[in-house]
């Protein structure tokens, strides 16, 4: 299987979620599935249908996270030398030449793109009109909304 790019930060953030899943989480359920069984009649006992199906949903948000950390290729940006290079993990301020408008984005694995942060996929169009160009190159990129025209002005290797 492919390996998938993902920041040091995204693998940090995906096993914080696998630790509390594991020690926090599947044991209140197993409790909780414990005291309804206590109940009697398991055909009607909403408590314990209930703590069986999050069970499911938390076993399986398990195996998601396993799944996607053995396949992760984890790549820690701050031990890469600076350049003006855009990189995956690098964090790049690009100028919007249509509009005069100055953004700045991330680019990181597919897990945890989040736009509202500025966080984008190394798979979107932005980021794949980004990598490889420096500092004062000019990239047009293909987007729904229409052609745009970015200036990048700033590279940054920032975990």
């Amino acid at each position: 299987m492919q390996q998938t790019p993902m920041t040091t930060a995204g693998a940090a953030k995906l096993e914080a979620e696998l630790k509390q899943l594991r020690s926090i989480e599947r044991p209140r359920i197993i409790q909780a599935i414990a005291e309804a069984r206590e109940l009697g009649d398991l055909k009607e006992n909403a408590e314990y249908h209930a703590a069986r199906e999050e069970q499911g949903f938390v076993e399986g948000r398990i195996k998601e996270i396993e799944a996607k950390l053995s396949h992760a290729h984890i790549i820690d940006i701050s031990r890469i030398p600076p350049a003006e290079k855009v990189i995956f993990g690098a964090t790049t301020q690009v100028l919007d030449v249509d509009t005069d408008e100055e953004i700045t984005y991330k680019i990181v694995g597919d897990d945890e793109a989040d736009i509202k942060l500025n966080m984008i996929s190394i798979h979107s169009p932005i980021a794949r009109a980004l990598v490889g160009k420096s500092v004062g190159d000019e990239v047009r990129i293909e987007t729904p909304g229409g052609v745009r025209l970015f200036e990048i002005m700033q590279v940054a290797y920032v975990a």
